[in-house]
């Protein structure tokens, strides 16, 4: 009954929370927003790394062929708490934000195969960036982001090789806003545009383990997403209102555009390139793991009738590198609690795949990188539920260039409900 409360409370609580969702990083201007890893906590405390690891009770996000070896039904729901400071040359500002990072339910499907589904956040957007010059004063303002639906199924074709296949559904909203006023004017002109983003994506993995000595595993994966389109359609108006002492009273007047109407039709579209990774490790069952991985994926392409000022900034090829593993002392030990304590840590090193040009003259386009050390711990609670706490201290950008240095810390929590029984109906109760 315990499991069943707890997982209708956090299905009640998944759209409120994730309609809460908010960012607060001025990277997220452009395109999509700022896009997430798509990680469990336990993954995002070991570096991100999940493409050749997989385990009889976790979710692995990152290669479905992992769901053939899950042993075990488990809910699992997690949080994120993100601390960020963001610096220029002359400014420094900091913000806190509490978001749902996922809601996902695993389940074997006999002794070969498992399946996954769930809802997670892919982007975010939230920014507001001031620009003056001289007389005039202007306002960049940003909200929403990406959601997506998955389902995921690993089957083991043969000992030690499994197979798997991941769906996605990606929905979303993205509001962008541009005021602009001249010094000492009370009318400012304000731009709104509001666009829907849908699309899908599929996902193949590929799983291999080979036993060796002393009880030695190595582990390797590969995966392949295959390029994909999210198509944009909205709308944008062009208005003037009334600003006194900094705020907006009032909207004046609805301006038409060339045609004569009230509002703008906008539609655009994102082509992203496939993307592949490569993943190996090596460790012992329930003791310890270490694995390193290699992503990388093309530039994406973008078309839009959208009416935004042009920015200088473009995109290029992603490419990520990430370190990491686990330890656990003794797992049945039941003298020492700290002991059946998992410890995790990780490293991660990412070229985003987008490059700006602070002077706006599309000339000196600067890579915009991020870098980050991750760690936590796995705490075990009844059977074999587990409760997972991670942390991670990063830095993206940099202040050369006129650009923006963003200092983050995250702090991961989750819940891992699991059990083998779930699914089985009862025979007595």
């Amino acid at each position: 009954m315990f499991k069943e409360i707890i997982l209708t409370l956090l299905l009640i609580c998944t759209a409120n929370l994730f309609a809460q969702r908010t960012n607060s990083s001025p990277y997220s201007f452009f395109g999509i927003g700022e896009e997430y890893n798509l990680t469990t906590v336990e993954q995002s405390a070991m570096g991100d790394i999940g493409v050749a690891f997989s385990h009889y009770k976790y979710l692995n996000f990152l290669n479905p062929a992992s769901f053939a070896d899950l042993r075990f039904t488990t809910y699992t729901a997690g949080m994120l708490n993100n601390r960020l400071t963001i610096k220029n040359n002359t400014t420094e500002q900091s913000s806190n934000i509490t978001s749902l990072s996922y809601i996902a339910l695993g389940f074997p499907i006999g002794k070969k195969a498992g399946f996954s589904f769930g809802m997670q956040p892919i982007s975010s957007v939230g920014y507001s960036i001031n620009k003056s010059e001289e007389d005039e004063n202007t306002l960049f303002t940003g909200s929403g982001g990406l959601n997506r639906l998955y389902g995921s199924l690993g089957i083991k074709i043969f000992k030690n090789f499994s197979l798997g296949i991941e769906t996605n559904f990606i929905f979303g909203e993205i509001n962008n806003s541009i005021l602009n006023q001249k010094e000492d004017v009370t009318l400012a002109t304000k731009y709104d545009e509001e666009s829907t983003v849908k699309g899908g994506a599929v996902t193949f993995g590929i799983q291999y383990q080979k036993e060796l000595k002393n009880k030695l595993i190595l582990n390797s994966g590969v995966t392949y997403k295959l390029s994909s389109d999210l198509n944009l359609t909205g709308t944008s108006i062009i208005y003037s209102v009334l600003i006194i002492n900094n705020n907006i009273n009032n909207i004046r007047k609805v301006l038409k555009n060339e045609n004569g109407e009230d509002q703008t039709n906008t539609e655009g579209k994102y082509k992203f390139p496939g993307k592949i990774a490569f993943g190996l490790g090596l460790g012992k069952l329930n003791k310890w793991y270490a694995g390193v991985e290699y992503e990388t994926r093309n530039a994406i392409i973008t078309t839009s009738s959208a009416n935004l000022p042009s920015v200088a900034y473009k995109y290029g090829s992603t490419n990520r590198l990430y370190l990491g593993g686990f330890f656990i002392p003794k797992i049945n030990s039941i003298s020492n609690y700290f002991h059946r304590v998992t410890y995790r840590a990780g490293i991660r090193f990412k070229k985003i795949g987008l490059l700006v040009d602070s002077s706006g003259e599309g000339l000196n386009f600067t890579p915009i990188n991020d870098f980050s050390v991750s760690f936590g711990l796995g705490l075990p609670l009844k059977q074999l539920s587990t409760f997972n706490m991670g942390f991670e201290f990063g830095k993206k950008g940099s202040i050369t260039n006129g650009l923006i240095q963003e200092n983050y810390f995250n702090l991961r929590l989750s819940l891992s409900l699991t059990s083998i029984n779930w699914f089985q109906k009862r025979k007595i109760d």
